[in-house]
């Protein structure tokens, strides 16, 4: 299973989402540099592991965004252990605006 899909599984089992669109990101980072092995390395685009979050749950109703934010991010806790880099979360409560 793809780390994309493994993310979607997790986020729907844990918040029980009414929308949740998982983005790959990771080409938009090529050329960036980033720590590798203790090492700084240069990152070329490939693979699973930078993502865009967009979710709306009722899960999130009265949390602040760094709390919704913890609470993603706790959800995918084994994934950043396996070399998930860098996470954009926008989490909201159904029937809050959103931007996209």
């Amino acid at each position: 299973m793809s780390i994309q899909a493994t993310i979607e599984a997790k986020l729907a089992k844990a918040f029980s989402p009414d929308r949740l669109v998982v983005i790959n990101e990771s080409h938009l980072h090529a050329g960036h540099h980033h720590v590798e092995h203790g090492h700084v390395a240069k990152f070329d685009g490939e693979g699973e592991t930078h993502f865009r979050v967009r979710i709306v749950a009722p899960a999130f109703a009265g949390m602040s965004r760094v709390d919704r934010h913890r609470a993603v991010n706790a959800a995918l806790d084994a994934e950043f252990k396996a070399g998930l880099h860098a996470l954009a979360v926008e989490a909201a409560a159904p029937g809050e605006a959103t931007r996209w």
